[in-house]
């Protein structure tokens, strides 16, 4: 994984989904409310290019899940890579 790609998708993982959050929805939701248009068409671009890039699904899921250390995946009974790809699509549905 490129090193800027690897930061920004750190970047939006970690500084969104931390352990300091109430829950995953909760913190989706506080972005959606506080993020412009901008910001987030451009995290989808270097979202999807991180679910299109080269490592193997399970050192995504590794990556994913260490990224956003506040969420609990086995609670979600979703595997990281699949909940990310459903992040993506709340951004999609919000920039409609």
């Amino acid at each position: 994984m490129k090193k800027k790609q690897h930061d920004e998708v750190f970047q939006f993982l970690a500084g969104n989904f931390h352990q300091d959050i109430e829950s995953p929805e909760d913190a989706l939701e506080e972005l959606l409310r506080e993020s412009n248009k901008y910001y987030l068409n451009d995290t989808v671009l270097f979202l999807k290019k991180f679910i299109n890039s080269a490592p193997t699904k399970d050192e995504k899921n590794n990556f994913i899940e260490e990224s956003a250390d506040g969420v609990y995946f086995p609670a979600l009974e979703q595997e990281p890579i699949d909940w990310l790809q459903d992040i993506i699509l709340r951004l999609e549905t919000e920039l409609k």
